[in-house]
C-alpha cells in the first residue's frame, strides 16, 4: 500500500447516522421568527416541492443544489421575503439536530489521529460549518481534524473534482498521499480514485461488483486501523 499521510473522512454513513432533514413546515416556523421575514401559508409546500425537484439540465445525477439556493427558489416561487439566505440557513440548522457520531467511530478517529495521521473531514452536507464543528466537539473528536471540507461552505459537492482539489489543498500534500474513506462508492471511492487518491469503502454488506480491485472495503470505520496495519501502512 502506498504511504498515506492524510485521511479524508466522510461523515454521514461513515462516522455518524443520518440526521433529520428540514421539511417545509419546520423551515417556515424558523423563518417566521427572523426579523424582516414574511412567510406565506404556501411556503412549506413550495419548499418541499423544490427540495424534491429533479436536478437541473446539465447537473450531474445525484448532485443536490445547495440549501440556500433551494431556500431562495422556494421563497421566490411563493413570494416569501427572506432578507438574508445565509443567516436563514444558519438559523434553520441551528434549530435542527445534527446526526450523532457513533461512539465506536469516534474511538477509531482518536486512534487514527494518535497514529500520526492528519485527518480532514470531507462531507457533502447542508449544515453550516459551525453546526458540524459543534457535532464533532460534542463527540470529543473536533481536535482530531486539521480541516473541514464541507459542500455547504465550498459551494460544490462530491463527486465534483473541485471538492477533491480542496481536500488536497487543505491537506497540503499530493493526492496520492491521501486515503479517502466513506460509505458511498461513487462519491467516496470512485471520485477520489479518479482524482488520484486511494480509497477505502465503508460497507457492511456485499462488495459492489463494479468496484475496482484496488479499492478495499471494510464493514465499519472501526476496522480501519487494523486494515491499515494489515496493508503495511506507514504514517508520517
Amino acid at each position: 500500500m502506498a504511504r498515506t499521510r492524510v485521511l479524508a473522512l466522510d461523515f454521514v454513513g461513515t462516522l455518524a447516522g443520518h440526521g433529520p432533514a428540514p421539511h417545509g413546515r419546520f423551515v417556515a416556523g424558523v423563518l417566521q421568527g427572523l426579523p424582516g421575514a414574511a412567510i406565506p401559508a404556501d411556503f412549506p409546500a413550495r419548499f418541499d416541492a423544490v427540495t424534491g425537484r429533479p436536478g437541473e439540465p446539465g447537473r450531474p445525477r445525484g448532485v443536490r443544489t445547495l440549501f440556500p439556493v433551494r431556500l431562495g427558489r422556494a421563497a421566490q416561487d411563493c413570494g416569501a421575503v427572506v432578507p438574508d439566505l445565509r443567516l436563514a440557513t444558519e438559523a434553520v440548522f441551528a434549530a435542527l439536530p445534527d446526526a450523532e457520531v457513533d461512539p465506536r467511530a469516534a474511538a477509531a478517529v482518536r486512534e487514527l489521529r494518535a497514529s500520526g495521521l492528519s485527518l480532514v473531514l470531507a462531507a457533502n452536507t447542508d449544515r453550516p460549518e459551525p453546526v458540524r464543528r459543534g457535532t464533532l466537539q460534542d463527540a470529543g473528536i473536533a481536535h482530531c481534524f486539521d480541516a473541514l471540507v464541507l459542500s455547504s461552505t465550498l459551494g460544490v459537492r462530491k463527486p465534483d473534482r473541485r471538492f477533491y482539489a480542496e481536500v488536497a489543498r487543505v491537506a497540503g500534500c499530493p493526492a496520492g498521499d491521501i486515503l479517502f474513506v466513506g460509505d458511498n462508492a461513487r462519491t467516496d471511492a470512485l471520485g477520489p480514485r479518479a482524482y488520484g487518491m486511494s480509497a477505502v469503502l465503508v460497507r457492511p454488506g456485499p462488495r459492489p461488483e463494479a468496484l475496482p480491485p484496488d479499492i478495499a472495503t471494510i464493514p465499519h470505520i472501526g476496522e480501519l486501523v487494523r486494515h491499515l496495519n494489515q496493508c503495511g501502512h506507514e504514517s508520517s
